[in-house]
């Protein structure tokens, strides 16, 4: 039993499952947006297992093609992947359960959202090649969780309306711009590496730069959001609330690199549940 909880821990590790926050709250917005309130335990239970099996099924892959920088690089060499906790087999089985479940999930939810489950594993594990090509892997990555709330609206209503594309894109540009900002702790070891990003190309001072106009634009995008769905005040909050945290999170990078972690975990963590938390409160009728 030890040995298998020590398992579970060390596959936690390797996808860094708290993670999933950030995907987790807008694909349950769009949900709750689409169904105007609550959607039912059925779709709660099928859009988390998605949204969780997807997610591993990408950051397994990741782990599994990028095992020979990770081993180099100091923030990354101490990976369940990296130093013999877990081994090469061990992830692509984990992987593929993974990508398996995603499809069979949906295929649980809609006819539609069964025929793009294929489509969205393939952007899903894109991701993990492009920084190896194009310093445009944070826009990738961005995409990847972007299309979260897309997947949220589709589960709901079959189809994809214009107020989910709007969020869609928000969701790019939040999480592209702080891929960047996190990223700044890699620029030297991917100009090091022949590895591309806008860090390792453009410097800090452009970086954050880009990572400012990017949050600039989720702002606007959210807003949009807010607007299209005619959704009230409570949403208009949501979108003030994001831009202040947003704003925060660029003053503890801009002030000082050590704090990229927290600003990358905490802000970010806190703004999708408090993100959420605002669109219930504007959408679900009690």
């Amino acid at each position: 039993m030890k040995r298998l909880a020590k398992k579970l821990k060390d596959f936690n590790e390797l996808v860094m499952f708290q993670h999933t926050v950030f995907s987790l709250p807008f694909i349950f917005t769009a949900m709750i947006v689409a169904a105007d309130g609550w959607f039912g335990f059925r779709l709660l239970v099928l859009g988390a297992l998605a949204a969780i099996s997807a997610r591993n099924a990408a950051m397994g892959f990741n782990r599994y093609i990028d095992r020979a920088y990770d081993k180099y690089n100091p923030r990354t060499a101490g990976r369940p992947s990296v130093d013999g906790r877990l081994g090469g087999k061990s992830i692509v089985l984990f992987t593929i359960a993974n990508a398996l479940g995603f499809i069979i999930t949906a295929y649980f939810i809609n006819e539609l959202a069964f025929y793009l489950s294929l489509p969205v594993l393939v952007v899903l594990l894109s991701y993990s090649y492009f920084k190896r090509f194009s310093a445009m892997a944070h826009i990738v990555l961005g995409i990847s969780l972007g299309l979260a709330p897309i997947a949220g609206a589709v589960a709901v209503s079959g189809n994809v309306p214009l107020w989910a594309l709007l969020l869609s894109i928000g969701v790019i540009f939040w999480v592209a711009g702080f891929d960047l900002l996190y990223s700044l702790q890699d620029m030297e070891f991917d100009r090091t590496n022949g590895l591309h990003s806008i860090p390792s190309r453009f410097g800090s001072v452009a970086t954050l730069k880009i990572s400012g106009f990017f949050h600039v634009l989720t702002i606007v995008f959210w807003g949009f959001f807010v607007q299209i769905a005619e959704l009230g005040v409570f949403a208009i909050a949501a979108v003030v609330f994001s831009a202040m945290m947003l704003a925060y999170e660029h003053y503890l990078v801009r002030r000082d690199f050590t704090q990229i972690d927290r600003a990358f975990f905490t802000v970010n963590g806190y703004l999708g549940f408090v993100f959420i938390g605002l669109i219930i409160l504007d959408k679900v009728k009690i």
